[in-house]
């Protein structure tokens, strides 16, 4: 069961749409980089790794539309959709996660594609004059009302 019943039933599926495509080319230019992953979990382990993932309203509509259930209040140590170093919320998971590796090879690229892509995703919430509300992850996990204003 997901959390979908606390997320705004306003959301509309195109803006879902077009934050996927986001995504979509955020992945390709994360692939085209090649980063290595070692499935240690360390990108979910937040407090442990001296990490916060934050993500903005849109995404967090999208993640809480599609996530596995997952217990409130969370813990914002780590991340709820982590099981066994594997992620259970891949497909939804938002920008940071995509763009996020351990890699020290790609740490300089790491931060470049950030910047681009979460532009993209501020320029769509313009575009579509909604407000942009970019906070740590568990703010929305724990408030899914915050997830999206339309």
């Amino acid at each position: 069961m997901n959390q979908s019943k606390d997320v705004d039933s306003r959301f509309s599926s195109s803006l879902e749409l077009e934050v996927s495509r986001i995504y979509a080319d955020a992945d390709a230019e994360v692939k085209s980089a090649g980063p290595v992953c070692l499935s240690s979990g360390k990108c979910c382990r937040f407090k442990e790794y001296d990490h916060t993932l934050f993500i903005s309203s849109m995404e967090a509509a999208v993640l809480l539309k599609h996530a596995p259930h997952y217990d409130k209040p969370t813990n914002p140590g780590f991340c709820p959709f982590q099981k066994e170093n594997l992620c259970t919320a891949r497909e939804p998971r938002p920008l940071g996660c995509r763009i996020y590796f351990c890699d020290p090879a790609y740490q300089g690229k790491m931060v470049e594609l950030s910047e681009k892509y979460t532009r993209k995703l501020k320029d769509l919430a313009d575009e579509k004059q909604l407000p942009w509300h970019y906070a740590p992850l568990h703010h929305f996990l724990d408030n899914p009302e915050n997830a999206v204003a339309l």
